[in-house]
């Protein structure tokens, strides 16, 4: 029998807001895989979570750079948050958003992209290391473009223009004001931000994730007792509050908590005179799916006294 540790069940508890017994026996049933624990305790009814935030364990700046039609973002990590308030830290995330406008993505070809100082990239991130005395990584990148049309975007717990904690892009393809549809596109990106969409619309939702959805649905709904016909139904119908909760298109807009995003871009295409269609976004947070070993300070600090 797997042994299941007071620390799995704290922070199985944490994320579900499950009971400690219940949380325990789900790690027991599941042999210690989180994810299945999670679905047992929702199949169970004990737990509300639809879906689980990375741990955020590293440190460093989301990057942003916007060019009319293009936008990008990076996440350049370290090792503690003092690196994030460096200037010349700060520089390179900059550097390196900029040069991602060009990168279409591609975290290979980011890094070799030869900056305006001379070399490549990759090469002074090293040097930056050496001079940092910290562990660096350029750790992904996202890359828009929308023809005709543009890319807005916006960053979260700013720590300087351009450069934060959380970075979202939105591609707004549409022939009408490029200025407008930028203020539209920032209030769109300020919603993901917040909201935190996982696709577009239905279509674009994860083939496993709605599976997984769809399991846990039937297994609520079988749980009243209900014939197969019936929970059938009953599934579809709650399949449409989850892509309520999922699909950009469906959301209610942050901004005035009342009307569906689908229903900004109708009102937005009548104000311009032509369509305006979302074609892609992209949301960062910082650290997000990277787990960091949790420490004991006082304990450290008692080791280097010793």
């Amino acid at each position: 029998m797997t042994q299941i540790t007071a620390g799995q069940v704290k922070e199985l508890r944490e994320m579900t807001g499950a009971g400690m017994m219940d949380c325990k026996k789900a790690l027991t049933e599941t042999a210690g895989d989180f994810e299945e624990a999670v679905d047992w305790l929702r199949k169970k009814g004990l737990a509300a979570a639809a879906k689980k935030a990375g741990r955020t364990a590293a440190e460093g700046l989301i990057g942003l750079a916007l060019d009319g039609p293009r936008g990008a973002l990076v996440e350049v990590n370290s090792e503690t948050d003092f690196v994030a308030r460096n200037e010349q830290f700060q520089a390179f995330v900059r550097s390196a958003a900029e040069l991602a406008l060009s990168a279409g993505g591609d975290l290979d070809k980011l890094a070799a992209t030869q900056t305006p100082a001379g070399g490549a990239l990759g090469e002074e991130l090293t040097r930056l290391i050496g001079t940092i005395g910290e562990n660096l990584i350029l750790r992904r990148t996202a890359a828009l473009t929308a023809d005709p049309g543009v890319v807005a975007g916006y960053v979260h717990n700013q720590t300087a223009p351009g450069l934060g904690k959380i970075g979202v892009l939105v591609a707004l393809q549409s022939s009408g004001d490029a200025a407008a549809l930028a203020d539209l596109g920032k209030k769109l990106a300020m919603h993901v931000a917040a909201a935190v969409p996982l696709a577009i619309d239905k279509d674009g939702v994860d083939a496993s994730l709605l599976e997984r959805e769809r399991e846990i649905l039937a297994e609520q709904a079988r749980a009243s007792g209900k014939p197969e016909e019936i929970v059938a139904k009953m599934v579809e119908g709650r399949l449409h509050k989850y892509y309520e909760e999922v699909c950009l298109l469906e959301q209610t807009y942050v901004i005035d908590g009342e009307t569906k995003i689908a229903k900004v871009l109708e009102q937005a295409a009548k104000d311009l005179g032509g369509e305006v269609k979302v074609t892609g976004m992209a949301r960062f947070l910082l650290g997000e799916g990277i787990d960091r070993a949790e420490s004991d300070f006082a304990a450290e600090v008692a080791a280097q006294l010793s």
